[in-house]
């Protein structure tokens, strides 16, 4: 699959540049109108955009990173950074939920007496609130666009100063009002929220980090596309991890027996297709084809002699002095017969021959250590598969081979 350009990964990086800028404006606003007036609440807000300020750097400079291309010590490139970014963003929710906490208990014990620059500091809590808010919107866009979680948990950082700049705004209004200690009670009460988005957040972050597979959804994507694909009788083993904004993936597919290797290309070609059509997301998907498993398996072993099940295994497939076909079912043997290798005496071609004998025998599976190239091409479109000998007796290499490719 077409490896991704970076293009969501430089629109993020722009929006965070763009929250970096619009909330040290901020800072300076609240912070000038907050030492003006005297206004802790507002002071203590402007520090908290300041903290916003370094959240959005750290986003920036992580989805910088992030847009590097793989090297030998990286091969699936640097998309984690961003991740990493995305849950220092989340600790920093957690901490900002924790000091509004403690703000407001103080504020709760030690209510303001007075509130001075009172419409002055109730304009530039507003005109904080909308600028925030903005800001805030524009990022989750983005990240939901790109699929950045790093810039999603920053867009929500932002929703987190709308709800302290509101708090800010209620509690200058409160006191004026003579409200005494009504911004604290609320404070509490957000807080509480704030630290339990925060949690969530990070949670995931952190299980992303760990290749857990958080992606249910997108299984279930990936299987219904894939089924859709004409020539695939099923799918399993899918496997997705997340690394940044993209997703790497893995799954086996079955398909008919029989079927040739330009045709198996196709089908896999169309399933990469159809599955970053539907998820723009998915940065490389490794595809594994397999033939069809079935309920009962026809199993050939070339034999050296003919003394039945106590026959020796021939190691040269082309000069076995026979071979035994076997019905098998789920690993046990329902019958079995031993055919003459016809081909044994010619002086070339034997092994053609014999893969010739045994495809009109139509076997399923060859059990053989190794072949040669005129019969592995003509057993190439043909087999289940083949399997070297395991077992410490006849019978128990073919019910061993048998189960390889059983339901």
């Amino acid at each position: 699959m077409k490896e991704n350009d970076g293009a969501p990964l430089k629109e993020g990086e722009t929006a965070s540049k763009y929250s970096v800028i619009i909330n040290m404006i901020l800072v300076v606003i609240k912070g000038f109108t907050g030492y003006l007036s005297g206004n802790i609440a507002l002071i203590a807000d402007a520090i908290h955009s300041f903290a916003d300020v370094f959240s959005s750097a750290a986003v920036f400079i992580g989805l910088k990173l992030s847009q590097r291309k793989p090297d030998e010590l990286f091969p699936y490139g640097y998309h984690r950074i961003e991740t990493l970014v995305s849950l220092l963003v989340s600790v920093l929710i957690i901490i900002t939920g924790l000091e509004i906490t403690w703000d407001s208990i103080i504020y709760i014990l030690n209510p303001a007496s007075e509130v001075s620059m009172a419409t002055a500091s109730l304009a530039v809590s507003l005109i904080s609130i909308g600028v925030s808010y903005a800001i805030a919107f524009y990022k989750v866009r983005v990240g939901r666009r790109i699929g950045s979680t790093a810039l999603l948990n920053d867009g929500k950082h932002s929703y987190v100063d709308v709800i302290s700049s509101i708090l800010v705004f209620l509690g200058i209004l409160g006191e004026y009002m003579g409200l005494h200690g009504f911004q604290g009670i609320a404070g509490v009460i957000i807080s509480v929220v704030i630290i339990y988005i925060g949690i969530r957040l990070a949670k995931y972050d952190v299980l992303t980090l760990l290749d857990a597979c958080i992606d249910r959804d997108s299984i279930e994507v990936i299987k219904k596309t894939v089924l859709s694909v004409p020539g695939v009788e099923g799918v399993h083993d899918i496997r997705i991890r997340r690394s940044g904004p993209y997703l790497f993936g893995e799954l086996h597919i079955e398909l008919e027996r029989g079927l040739p290797v330009d045709k198996i290309e196709g089908i896999i070609s169309q399933i990469n297709s159809r599955v970053k059509e539907v998820l723009p997301s998915i940065d490389h998907l490794t595809v594994q084809p397999e033939t069809v498993k079935r309920e009962e398996v026809v199993v050939a072993v070339p034999l050296a002699d003919n003394h039945g099940m106590e026959s020796r295994i021939s190691t040269h497939f082309g000069r076995a002095d026979s071979f035994l076909i076997a019905r098998t079912r789920r690993g046990e043997i329902l019958d079995y017969r031993i055919i003459e290798n016809s081909g044994k005496s010619l002086r070339t071609k034997r092994g053609i021959r014999a893969a010739e004998l045994l495809k009109d025998e139509n076997i399923d599976v060859l059990v053989i250590e190794k072949l040669s190239e005129g019969p592995e091409l003509l057993f190439s479109d043909y087999l289940l598969g083949k399997v070297p000998p395991e077992g410490s007796s006849l019978e128990e290499v073919i019910k061993n081979a048998s189960m390889k490719f059983s339901e």
